[in-house]
């Protein structure tokens, strides 16, 4: 029986690993392509699996990242906002159900019907002040929590609370503010007091232009083949929707003990986790991946993109923070959890190209509609396949088999799929960061457009 034990532990050591390597190997892909500085954790339930940190957290210093770098969050800060809304609710200071007019007696009639769950849920209506027009030219400047409101609090409502889903940084700015008047306390005192010291998060903060923070990593953009420092916001103004600062280890806490029962009673918690509409709940998306339960919120702010994953059937963990603006924590999220559940991961680098028939490529040329979504378009050049989505530019993509393709420039693939006698194909299905999108062939495709050129959506 020992012996047996011992193989078994052995077997097990090198299954983990394995594994770790292949993480490592992933995560190193993104960062020889420039796609990625940061910091990645992978934990199992209370084991770390996989922690390390890869690049720059300043560039100029080469200074490097570590499990112990401070990123800005973005929006994962708005799960941190929801559940200081439960906690108030808890402690009878308020309920969800509450219309925001209770508490701000001044607020437009147009807010009549607005509750705090609508705004909890991205489904209040109101538009989002960080897509108006005149956004990048007040973002650098400092701002109170009152004067921010102010700038969305007489716009129209896109439509009718409740109705529709669509996400508002607006509604969690007047979380924000609720949560302030409510509680007598400024929102970086009250997250600190309530949920980061009970939950020993010593390395997470609302960030600060002016305080020295050790630890903390600059933010940066990759354009044209180099880096550079990302634009300057003042972090007065993201406030509840994307204010905060942490590390991955401080993030796993906060996985702990909002799952593990620290902060939230099982009811609210509850409540925090169910999807209302198009899988959002309070600062969480929850939804099906590859047959596992998945919750999870993505952040993006100057300089910063994070991704924070939660699978509750086995405890999995995933916090992937980057430093420089893009889609890689997402696509290596994905790919993480699913090293995680025993699937084959397939790099870029590792597929394929194969020899296709020109008329097999030609059959599928043609315009693709998501439901709801975009276009894709794709066109044949000679003999090369170009897909384009919706205003993207357009990017060549390489058979790894007679209906699927692969892109080069970002990790996703597309495959091609007829009705039973047809010619062209009929529809196809985006694969990328573990989506599967499927669009509709709606018509002949237009002129093929040249290469890295954008074109215009009629």
């Amino acid at each position: 029986m020992h012996l047996r034990f011992a193989v078994l532990l052995s077997i097990a050591a090198a299954c983990f690993a394995q594994d770790a390597a292949r993480m490592d190997q992933i995560v190193q892909s993104f960062v020889t392509n420039h796609e990625f500085m940061g910091s990645v954790l992978v934990a199992r339930d209370t084991q770390v699996l996989f922690s390390k940190g890869y690049g720059f957290a300043n560039l100029e210093w080469e200074a490097a990242n570590a499990p112990n770098t401070k990123f800005r969050l973005g929006s994962i800060t708005k799960q941190f906002t929801a559940a200081s809304i439960l906690l108030l609710e808890e402690r009878g200071k308020l309920s969800i159900s509450d219309p925001v007019k209770k508490y701000l007696s001044d607020a437009p009639a147009a807010w009549d019907k607005i509750t705090i769950f609508h705004l909890l849920t991205h489904t209040s209506g109101i538009p989002s002040f960080t897509g108006f027009p005149d956004y990048p030219k007040l973002e650098p400047f400092a701002t109170t929590t009152a004067e921010l409101v102010a700038r969305f609090r007489d716009k129209p409502l896109e439509f009718e609370p409740g109705a529709k889903w669509n996400y508002s940084n607006s509604g969690y700015l007047l979380l924000t503010h609720l949560l302030e008047k409510i509680s007598g306390e400024a929102y970086e005192k009250f997250v600190q007091e309530n949920i980061f010291n009970p939950l020993g998060m010593k390395d997470t903060g609302y960030d600060s232009n002016s305080a020295v923070i050790l630890h903390r990593a600059s933010g940066y953009v990759h354009i044209n083949d180099r880096f550079e420092n990302a634009s300057f916001i003042h972090m007065s103004v993201p406030r509840g929707a994307g204010g905060l600062y942490s590390t991955t280890e401080d993030l796993l806490k906060w996985e702990q003990g909002l799952f593990g029962g620290k902060l939230l009673k099982a009811a609210s918690l509850e409540k925090m986790i169910t999807p209302f509409k198009d899988d959002y709940a309070f600062g969480l998306g929850v939804r099906m991946v590859g047959g596992h339960k998945l919750i999870d919120h993505g952040g993006g702010i100057e300089g910063f993109n994070t991704l924070l994953a939660y699978y509750p059937e086995d405890k999995l963990t995933l916090v992937v923070l980057a430093n420089v603006n893009g889609r890689a924590p997402e696509e290596i999220a994905t790919k993480l959890a699913a090293v995680c559940h025993g699937e084959t991961v397939t790099l870029t680098s590792e597929r394929k190209q194969i020899a296709v028939d020109s008329k097999l490529l030609e059959s599928y040329v043609g315009k693709y509609q998501i439901a709801n979504g975009p276009a894709i378009v794709i066109t044949l050049d000679k003999s090369q396949l170009f897909e384009k989505l919706g205003m993207q530019q357009a990017f060549p993509i390489f058979p790894e088999s007679q209906t699927r393709f692969f892109l080069k420039v970002v990790d996703a693939e597309i495959e091609f799929s007829k009705d039973a006698g047809a010619e062209k194909a009929s529809q196809l299905t985006l694969h990328q960061s573990g989506r599967e999108i499927v669009a509709k062939r709606v018509e002949e495709a237009p002129a093929t457009p040249e290469p890295g050129k954008k074109t215009v959506e009629k």
